[in-house]
């Protein structure tokens, strides 16, 4: 293999990883998990003026703790099932162009 095979292999590599490191649902699942973390903390021991407010409702608790569980179901999704990295054959190809080819290469007559 040349330098060049190598540089391209080394790149789809780095690619493929800086895509799984920026999944979104990592991004969303970190972020609810953090805020529910705050928000839990601060529902855990609100004032009186705060559930007169919400009727008795410890809302920032309850709040908190959805967030927490949103945020958590989020990242053990990413872990459950992590992104593909992409496939060389699929690069700049979208498979209506993808069918087409195969159709037309296919040799079948009447078509």
């Amino acid at each position: 293999m040349s330098d060049y095979q190598n540089d391209v292999k080394e790149l789809e590599a780095t690619s493929a990883t800086a895509a799984r490191l920026f999944d979104v649902r990592r991004i969303i699942g970190g972020l609810f998990v953090v805020y529910g973390i705050i928000v839990t903390i601060a529902g855990i021991s609100p004032s009186d003026a705060d559930l007169k407010k919400a009727e008795g409702i410890h809302i920032n608790l309850w709040t908190g703790l959805g967030m927490l569980v949103l945020g958590l179901f989020f990242l053990v999704w990413m872990k459950l099932s992590p992104t593909a990295p992409p496939t060389p054959a699929d690069d700049g190809e979208s498979p209506a162009t993808a069918e087409s080819a195969a159709s037309s290469t296919s040799g079948a007559p009447g078509e």
